[in-house]
């Protein structure tokens, strides 16, 4: 079928949509979020885009591609797996004087700290059904970004941000928060989108701190999240026993009988580097 030539300037995303027959998939975690309004503050939310390198991954229609293309943005990279939606980002590139790049690939299978030269960051309205693995994903490069600005779902929007003790508290909170300064910086309703998600939306702000973890103790981390998160009823001391139980926390100075969601973030980093340096011993 051949596809109408586009009008010469940008159109309704409406009409690029039905012009190209893009429907939002759900396999696909596809909801488009078509007002300009709203996809201009999203982009306005990540700060001073002057000399920044962008990596927006899932932009569908390119609603958001728009509103970053008429930033200071450096130039953008839109990274996305539907074809369908390729094509109109490509439509987009065409008029956009060489500052976007489109590549057709599935994100969870990039290392997106190689598709363009730092200062860098990410913004993007992501797939609600691969958000928190691309975000933890990108935390361990965490001192690769200058700052990712990041849409999902509220209620993970919720457990990024979580204070210790509260119900949202968990293992993404620790390692977005232990890594990075985070906010919910916007709440955006299901009516904003194009099928309604049957949830309401967030933004995220994420601005990495100045050190990092290097690898082994950003994988030791993981480790000692996992198992104290993956039994949140167990007291510490049975929730960590096959990493040490009572001696890794008697010398980390952490009562065993507390648990996971008591301990704050510092207690954590603790808990991190004494694993790591028992599993090197």
């Amino acid at each position: 079928m051949t596809i109408p030539t586009p009008p010469p300037g940008p159109e309704p995303l409406r009409e690029t949509i039905a012009r190209h027959g893009l429907d939002a998939r759900k396999a696909l975690g596809q909801h488009f979020l078509l007002d300009p309004g709203i996809t201009a503050r999203i982009a306005g939310l990540a700060g001073d885009l002057a000399g920044q390198n962008v990596v927006e991954v899932g932009p569908g229609p390119g609603g958001l591609t728009r509103a970053l293309l008429d930033s200071e943005a450096g130039r953008v990279v839109a990274v996305e797996v539907d074809t369908r939606a390729v094509a109109i980002i490509t439509e987009l590139a065409s008029r956009a004087g060489g500052r976007l790049e489109v590549i057709e690939a599935d994100a969870m299978r990039l290392d997106l700290t190689t598709l363009c030269p730092a200062p860098r960051q990410v913004i993007a309205n992501l797939p609600y059904n691969v958000g928190t693995p691309l975000l933890v994903g990108w935390l361990r490069q965490a001192a690769a970004w200058t700052r990712l600005t990041l849409m999902f779902q509220q209620e993970v929007a919720e457990r990024i941000c979580a204070a210790p003790g509260s119900a949202h508290y968990g293992r993404l909170g620790v390692l977005a928060q232990w890594t990075c300064r985070c906010g919910v910086l916007m709440h955006i309703p299901p009516g904003a989108f194009s099928p309604p998600p049957k949830v309401h939306s967030a933004v995220v702000g994420l601005i990495p701190h100045a050190h990092q973890p290097d690898a082994a103790l950003f994988r030791a981390m993981e480790q000692v999240t996992a198992a104290a998160f993956g039994q949140r009823r167990k007291m510490l001391r049975g929730a960590l026993k096959p990493l040490g139980g009572e001696s890794l926390l008697a010398e980390a100075g952490i009562d065993g009988s507390r648990r996971a969601e008591t301990l704050d973030i510092a207690e954590f980093d603790r808990l991190a580097r004494l694993h790591m340096r028992r599993a090197a011993a």
